[in-house]
This record gives structure tokens, sequence and C-alpha cells, in this order.
């Protein structure tokens, strides 16, 4: 067994704290990393807390993982020991069904393996997340990065990067497209990157006008205060795509206004209350309201190459793992720009 540091909650909503536990010997298709940085994600406060009624304790959250290749067991193929390597949401999937076989593992119709708080195939081992400093992955789940890329600001692509990317590519985005994004946070920021970069205008609309100069230097064409009545009618009709990355409580209906005929708005956010929109607001302008789950893993890889080639990167603030409990507090007041990632050396 690999002896192995992390920081865990003991229970829903406690503080985390250190915590050493073990993890599996790597079999004939694993890969050891060794951590260097770990991305904090909104929804590892939400599994902390136990919000989704889903958490398992202890509980080492973590799943924006990127390091350095210890070991590899003697049948893989794709890594070798050096090489920097990314694990992401997953861990595994049951590999047979139609989403799996179509490179949509995060879609598999008889259950995923979460990267913590999940069970392994065993249906008796927890995961344990990259809030550590080890992990043992099969390398089917196991992504490779460019040596050129900063890891630190490469761990949010594993969960923020791809949430945003994933659903730009599937409803095609590009040049002559008119884009929104719907908050400017960890989702928001790279949502506002990656849809620059594929050539669509984009408009970020917040609650704060704090917001509008780092939109614009991020990539925003135009910004749209929606606490202003008639900012939001000067863009009404206007989108073919908005991306709303809220996790809060909120109305869609204001945001489906802004919406050409035909537009969708793809959810990529968990907030707690339903979706309540009139059938009026859809039916009579053939407009969409969907949803996107992270990415699979090819799309995943094809991500961080894309980022790799085109100069991409989260913006982030580097932590001690000590700082964690202080960070989650300023992240519910939104108050970092835009991903706080840990340096695991902060651990040894």
């Amino acid at each position: 067994m690999i002896a192995t540091k992390a920081f865990a909650a003991q229970y829903a909503g406690a503080p985390l704290a250190p915590f050493s536990f073990e993890r599996r010997e790597p079999g004939r298709h694993d890969v050891v990393i060794e951590i260097s940085h770990c991305g904090v994600c909104h929804t590892d406060i939400h599994f902390v807390r136990n919000d989704f009624g889903m958490s398992m304790y202890p509980m080492v959250p973590g799943h924006e993982i990127v390091g350095k290749v210890m070991a590899v067991g003697g049948q893989v193929k794709k890594f070798r020991a050096g090489d920097v390597a990314a694990v992401g949401c997953l861990v595994d999937s049951c590999r047979e069904c139609e989403s799996c076989t179509n490179g949509l593992e995060q879609y598999c119709q008889n259950g995923f393996v979460l990267t913590y708080s999940g069970y392994e195939k065993d249906g008796k081992t927890v995961t344990q997340g990259g809030y550590s400093t080890r992990i043992v992955v099969d390398e089917r789940f196991v992504l490779k990065v460019s040596p050129s890329m900063a890891p630190e600001r490469t761990a949010p692509l594993l969960c923020a990067g791809i949430t945003t990317y994933s659903p730009l590519r599937h409803w095609k985005i590009g040049k002559g497209h008119k884009v929104a994004v719907v908050g400017l946070g960890g989702l928001g920021h790279m949502a506002v990157k990656f849809a620059a970069s594929f050539g669509a205008e984009v408009t970020v609309l917040s609650t704060s006008a704090a917001k509008e100069p780092d939109s614009r230097r991020l990539g925003a064409r135009d910004f749209v205060l929606t606490t202003d009545d008639a900012q939001i009618k000067r863009v009404a009709n206007q989108f073919h795509f908005i991306v709303d990355t809220l996790s809060a409580s909120h109305d869609y209906n204001s945001y489906v206004g802004m919406l050409r005929t035909g537009g969708t708005i793809v959810c990529v956010g968990l907030p707690p209350e339903p979706i309540q929109v009139p059938a009026m607001n859809i039916v009579f302008t053939r407009k969409s309201i969907a949803g996107s789950l992270i990415g699979g893993l090819p799309e995943t890889q094809e991500m961080l190459d894309y980022c790799a080639a085109h100069e991409i990167a989260a913006d982030v603030e580097v932590i001690p793992m000590q700082q964690i409990n202080d960070a989650y507090a300023r992240m519910l007041k939104s108050d970092v720009k835009y991903r706080f990632v840990i340096d695991m050396a902060s651990l040894h």
C-alpha cells in the first residue's frame, strides 16, 4: 500500500484537517501520480457539506489534479515515470454502455466512479480525491499534460475547463455566434476564454459591475449588468447561445428572453431549486434549455491539447493546503480570481 497524506472532512460540514490513509498498490493498468497541484471546485464545498445527500466520510475532496507519474503497472502503454499527468472528476466507468463506448464516460448508463466520495468497482472501497500527495488511477482515466503548461494553471481545466469547453464544442460555437456567459467565476472565466478563442462574440452577464474590466480582459466584447433593467432590454433576443454557470438559485426567464429564436441556454451549474420556465417562453420561439456535464476522456484530452496549442490556462490563486478552510469561506463570498489551486508541496 502507498502511504498518503491529505486533508479530509470527517463529517458533513466539518472543517478540513490533516488525514493519512493508504492508496492501493498499482495494478497492471494503473498509474501512480505524485500530485503537485489540485484545484478547488465549488462542488468540493457541496460534497463536504453533503448538499447532494451522497457524501461519504472521511472525505478527501479534489478532482482537478495535476502531477508527475511516479510508477506504472506492467501493462500501461500511454504513460511512463516522469510524465506530467492529470485526473479529473472520474476515475472509472462501466466501459461497456453506449455512452462509454462513444467516449462519453460522464454519461455512463451504469454509473461512473467519482474521483472522491464514490465507490470503486469492487463496491466496497471509497474513492479519495486530490487534496492529497498521491493518487492511483487506471490509465484510461489519466490524461496527458504538455510539459509547456504551468501545472497550477492547468489543474482547473480538469473540471472548470472541460465543463465549459464541452458544451461550446457540442453546439459547434464559433465565428458568427453571439454568446453570453452568466457569471464570471471559476467556470465563467473559462467559458469566456474558450468562446472568444473559438471566434464567437462574447458578452458577460453579471450582477457585479466590478466584473466588467476582467470580462473584457478575458475576451468579452460586451458586459451587461443584470440588475439594470435597461441593460437587460438592450440584449433582448440577441444571443445564439448562453452558458449559465450559476450554482445559486436564480430566475432563468430573463436569460431565456435574451436568446434569439432557436437559441439555447445550457446549464452547467447545479442550483438547488428546479428550473421554472413557462412553456410559452420557449415554445413560441423554439428556444431550448439544456444541460451539460464535464466531458468524456477523449474530449478532455482534446481540450488539454487545445489549451497547450493556444496558450489557454485558468487564472488562479495558489494556496498552501493549510489555508483550505479560509479558501472555502472566501469562495462562498466569490472572493477569488478565479480558482484556488492547492500547492501540494505544502503537505510534504
